[in-house]
């Protein structure tokens, strides 16, 4: 039995363990499962933990302003600990209509700074202040912030002139389920999401239940994936329809507000570029307890600013049913939104095939624009047969559609002209998972209504930016693409020793440009360069926040598979190691599996060695500072060849990945075969019990927030699209839980008690770990109390990185020889 014990205000983390040698590690049968308080790392690790972040920077609309965001720290455990509500997919703090403390960032400080010089200018917050939601309006003479305070969620705006902040609207705001806010296109004010005035208490659901929840298919195929947070029962209904419901509600700057319409449940609220009308997406009921509540029955419509119908666009059913390939979808109208680019049009696209892949269609996809007022008949802009995958809006005569293909990783870029629809002309095809020919994506800037539109050269091309993927590293770079023959032309790539990205324009000629660079010494700032000279004036000045790793060195390694794929991954080695002095290290590969349909593809091979890396949160990278040897990301490709889908190898491409990287560092002389571990997180958990299993490579693993039965995944699972009864016998062969009696190695095994992510449930490590448990396995269960798939809390991250340093130096570097097999 699992167990959670509470001391002195502090949760504690549970610790189970099995059969595990070692003094204080050992937990003899039948014993009660050892529980201890949080543990801190060995130093350095906590004082890096610890460090003050680095402030987040956001450049206004007409990159006049920098607004520095100070961002707090590793929440304590105490604030994870707030009430949480899960309700239809969504986690939410119920106490202020936002979202659980551990989906939440929260900033601290805010600092103003003209871009073109002069001094920073703090603004002035109340004392403890911590918000979050920043966003400038389209004029850029202000910006907003939703700030938390004891009973809600307040609306700040400030006066970037005078860097004054003040409040603009009670603890109101809703951020349940959309954005909370968003600004008027002409900067007057604000179109709030709101508490409804006079809500009263949450429904009262602690009483007995009147009666068995009961669902029925009476025959219908529904098959759905491994969701979490689902309704479960009439009380979740009634506290979803509670704290989901929000008032729509126009604040002006300077004036009184006043409510639009009637409250309703929004899962989506947008205005129109030209500030007339609101698109909102509203559940209704019948709700599910099998599907989150963007699959609620949903109506879909167009109202004006007092709330009046202007347009039903779609009332759309229950979607429980959807087929769970990758590119099907829900029939009837779907990703329904604004033209960016045009005063009040409206965009959608509807499946052509029914929106499942099985059937036979020259088209998948067809998508629609339809302009106010919205009586004439919607236009065709472009029939896909591919599923629709986005637009890029440009200008009256032209906009990029995007379209893909999951099971050949396909994609196609058309460009189309809005006032001519139907006329679309293909822009390039590629293999949307190749890395070194992306020719990038158009750079956007926002207009005058704050949209995100293309920006064109001054001789129409379309300016383009990119990561700039190649073999020797990533160097991105700024090319203008001819929309007739989609032809190239660089005009500025980052040096070979820098990362150097584009962040904005400040001249209409584009001549002068906000970057971010960064080398391997030097940590992200902004500047802005010239690209006529070649200048450059810095903007920020973000100091190393790790400091202790800056002598740590990498390299990127290359190697073959035995089949002749390659592959590659980032060798990291301590501060002061010297190979010939120190010989091989004890080493930790950290990796996490991909699927490729093309070899050559999933051969490429990226440097880093221009990249400023410093762990964050609870990184395997911390393993470092205590003398171990990292091979970070180790390629582990699973290639499906000649039809064939990838998993149906999965093993045997694992099991040769995973040799393949063995063989090339203790080559290299960097470690020791008999003293490597492999680790991993989420999928990469699945890979490390996997290979333990089926492998004798590694002398233990490190498995953080896993999935190890594939039959509690049944309707698939990463990027298999088969269900268990198509593809059993793939399903069994993938599930190290069905192997469990041949893992000979020690397990650590991690893993949130409040775990969000579909498919990997807590219980699949408690079942996998019970498996171990019962056959005599070296096993070490960690579950971490309110942590969800990715660990927040600094008492939670502390705790895992004393986990996994304790764990490495037991079985790793302290490790006896092996014993003769």
């Amino acid at each position: 039995m699992m167990m959670r014990v509470r001391g002195a205000g502090l949760v504690l983390a549970t610790v189970l363990l099995a059969s595990a040698a070692g003094g204080a590690l050992a937990q003899n049968a039948g014993q009660a499962p050892a529980v201890s308080a949080y543990q801190q790392p060995p130093a350095p690790i906590a004082d890096i933990l610890d460090a003050k972040p680095t402030p987040a920077p956001m450049l206004s609309p007409d990159r006049r302003t920098l607004a520095l965001l100070d961002r707090s720290n590793l929440p304590s455990i105490k604030a994870l600990a707030e009430p949480m509500l899960r309700l239809g997919g969504s986690r939410i703090n119920p106490r202020n209509n936002g979202l659980a403390e551990s989906r939440v960032a929260w900033l601290t400080g805010l600092t103003l700074q003209a871009v073109d010089g002069g001094a920073q200018r703090v603004v002035a917050l109340p004392a403890g202040a911590r918000f979050t939601a920043v966003r400038f309006a389209p004029d850029a003479r202000s910006l907003a912030l939703v700030m938390d305070r004891p009973t809600g969620l307040e609306l700040w705006v400030v006066d970037v002139a005078t860097a004054r902040a003040r409040k603009l609207t009670d603890p109101v705001v809703n951020m349940t389920g959309g954005s909370g806010y968003q600004w008027l296109p002409d900067s007057s004010g604000v179109l709030v999401e709101a508490v409804p005035a006079g809500r009263g208490p949450a429904p009262d659901v602690s009483g007995a239940p009147t009666g068995p929840n009961i669902d029925e298919t009476a025959g219908r195929v529904a098959p759905v994936r491994t969701y979490q947070d689902l309704l479960s029962n009439p009380g979740d209904e009634a506290l979803f329809d509670h704290y989901f419901t929000s008032q729509l509600t126009l604040v002006p700057l300077n004036g009184r507000a006043r409510t639009i319409g009637q409250p309703a449940v929004h899962l989506d609220v947008t205005l129109s570029p030209d500030g007339r009308y609101i698109l909102q997406e509203i559940a209704k009921r019948p709700y599910s307890y099998v599907v989150p509540s963007g699959l609620f029955p949903t109506d879909i419509l167009v109202t004006d600013l007092n709330g009046r119908v202007v347009r039903q666009v779609a009332s759309l059913p229950l979607r429980d049913d959807v087929p769970t390939a990758f590119d099907a979808v829900a029939p009837g109208p779907r990703s329904v939104d604004w033209r960016a680019d045009a005063p009040a049009t409206l965009t959608w696209v509807e499946a052509l095939d029914g929106g499942d892949i099985r059937r036979e269609a020259e088209f998948r996809d067809r998508v629609f624009m339809q302009a106010a007022p919205f009586t004439a008949e919607p236009v065709k802009l472009i029939d896909l047969k591919e599923r629709y995958g986005g637009v890029s809006w440009g200008k009256d005569d032209l906009a990029i559609v995007y379209s893909r293909w999951f099971n050949t990783r396909h994609e196609t870029r058309f460009v189309v002209d809005p006032s001519n629809p139907g006329q679309e002309r293909v822009l390039l095809e590629r293999n949307y998972q190749a890395r070194y020919d992306n020719p990038g994506m158009p750079v956007t800037q926002p207009n005058a209504a704050g949209r995100s539109v293309i920006r064109f050269a001054p001789d129409g091309k379309i300016l383009m930016s990119g990561a700039g993927a190649t073999a020797q590293g990533e160097f991105p770079f700024l090319a203008a693409m001819d929309p007739a023959t989609g032809r190239s032309e660089r005009l500025w790539t980052s040096a070979n020793t820098d990362y150097e990205a584009v962040v904005g324009f400040l001249d209409a000629e584009g001549r002068r440009v906000v970057t971010q660079r960064e080398s391997r010494l030097d940590p992200p700032n902004l500047q802005i360069r010239d690209l006529t000279d070649g200048s450059v004036t810095r903007l920020t000045n973000f100091p190393d926040p790790a400091p202790q790793l800056a002598e740590a060195t990498r390299q990127l390694v290359t190697y073959e598979r035995a089949d002749g794929v390659k592959l590659s991954g980032t060798l990291y080695l301590p501060a002061g190691y010297d190979k010939d002095r120190d010989g091989p290290l004890p080493m930790l590969m950290w990796a996490y599996p991909a699927e490729f349909t093309d070899a050559s593809v999933a051969g490429q091979t990226v440097d880093v060695q221009n990249r400023f890396v410093r762990p964050g949160g609870a990184s395997h990278l911390f393993l470092l500072t205590q003398g171990y040897a990292i091979f970070d990301n180790p390629s582990m490709p699973i290639i499906g060849k000649d039809g064939a889908e990838p998993n149906d190898t999965y093993v045997e491409q694992l099991t040769a990945d995973a040799q393949a990287a063995v063989d090339a560092v203790v080559r290299m002389g960097v470690a020791d075969r008999d003293r490597i571990a492999v680790g991993g997180h989420s999928y990469g958990a699945f890979m490390t019990a996997n290979l333990l299993v089926h492998t004798d490579l590694f002398r233990t693993g490190i498995a953080r927030s896993g999935a190890y039965n594939r039959t509690l995944t049944p309707f698939g699972f990463q990027a298999e699209q088969r269900n268990y009864w198509d593809a059993t016998e793939v399903y069994t062969e993938m599930s190290p839980f069905t192997y469990a009696n041949k893992l000979n190695e020690p397990i650590l095994l991690i893993h949130g008690e409040a775990d969000d992510n579909s498919g990997t449930f807590p219980v699949q490590s408690e079942r996998f770990y019970a498996a171990l448990k019962g056959l005599g396995a070296t096993a070490r269960y960690v579950t971490l109390p309110l942590e969800a798939h990715g660990y927040r809390a600094r008492e939670s991250v502390g705790h895992t990185l004393w986990e996994m340093t304790r764990w490495m130096d037991l079985y790793v570097k302290n490790a006896p020889p092996r014993a003769a097999k």
